[in-house]
């Protein structure tokens, strides 16, 4: 009998602080750094995006989006025999212990099931659901909890304001089991560390000083003009695994970086922006939380409905990509 990985369950959390375009132009404002409402959403789509007050962890959001998560999947948190944790802002500096750790026992598990982080950037998310999807389809995990949580606004450098006004944080969390039924029907992973300079935090710690910066850095054009070749390649990559054609999705949910860079890709896949889930908008570009978080909202408002067939994909620092093709 064939066996597959299925999602059960979706849940997010994004911080109370919620900060407008205006908001942040106002602070940058008040430091010389001249910007705008019109600026910023003109060349990104954003208007608002979320920030952790400082006592917040990215283990603390990734906790509220799992319990969400959880109680979707009609699951107790013992019932998870496995979490992988996408994030790039982990709690603790060299990122041990991992952060899915944490929320372990956050939550309360207790069965001495496996937590590991994953570190693909905005990618992470398509990441840690293929390796749970492998995980599931091996047998050797049957109730994962998939995360992707980010506190990038601690990263941001607020001097810059090519990047500072693009970022927020958040968390998104999806429950996958093993499953009779069809569920995850493709992945596909990519990545090419020579792009490893247009997507970075160039900073590294020397006996306890940084060297260099601790501070994002991007090149807009480079991302944009890669990412959007890249999307439309793994996107039809795994439709030819799936078996299927662009009009057998329901839904296009990919990374929430750039509104541009979405058009640009449901343009070439030949996909109206009506079956395209849009929060660049209202949560700016969540890294590894992004996807999670657009897939919960879709599903919480009803656009996104069991049976339906759902495209995953995102691109990130690396430069890592990826996709995945979903029966709800």
């Amino acid at each position: 009998m064939t066996f597959y990985s299925k999602i059960m369950g979706t849940g997010s959390y994004l911080p109370p602080k919620k900060v407008s375009n205006q908001e942040l132009t106002d602070q940058l404002a008040a430091k010389g750094i001249e910007t705008s409402d019109e600026w910023i959403f003109s060349r990104s789509g954003i208007s608002y995006r979320h920030y952790a007050e400082p006592n917040v962890a990215t283990s603390d959001m990734a906790v509220e989006a799992a319990k969400r998560a959880l109680d979707a999947a009609k699951m107790q948190a013992n019932d998870i025999d496995l979490i992988v944790l996408a994030t790039s802002t982990p709690d603790f500096l060299g990122g041990f212990p991992s952060t899915a750790c944490v929320v372990q026992n956050k939550l309360g598990i207790t069965n001495g099931g496996a937590a590991v982080d994953v570190q693909a950037v905005c990618s992470g998310f398509m990441y840690a659901m293929s390796i749970a999807d492998s995980m599931i389809k091996a047998g050797n995990h049957k109730n994962v909890l998939v995360i992707g949580a980010e506190v990038f606004s601690r990263i941001l450098n607020f001097e810059d304001r090519t990047t500072c006004v693009l970022f927020g944080d958040g968390a998104g969390a999806i429950v996958m089991s093993h499953s009779e039924e069809p569920g995850v029907l493709a992945t596909k992973l990519h990545a090419d560390g020579s792009y490893a300079n247009i997507l970075c935090v160039p900073g590294n710690v020397q006996s306890g000083v940084v060297e260099g910066s601790a501070f994002l850095y991007m090149d807009g054009q480079a991302v944009f003009k890669l990412a959007v070749n890249l999307l439309e390649k793994v996107a039809n990559e795994a439709l030819e695994i799936a078996g299927l054609t662009t009009d057998q999705i329901d839904w296009l949910i990919p990374h929430q970086a750039n509104i541009r860079i979405m058009q640009s890709t449901a343009k070439k896949m030949r996909m109206p922006m009506d079956r395209v889930v849009v929060t660049v908008d209202q949560h700016g570009n969540t890294s590894a939380a992004s996807i999670p978080l657009a897939l919960d909202l879709a599903v919480r408002d009803g656009r996104v409905k069991p049976g339906h067939t759902v495209m995953l994909e995102g691109v990130g620092g690396g430069f890592t990509w990826g996709a995945a093709i979903v029966k709800m």
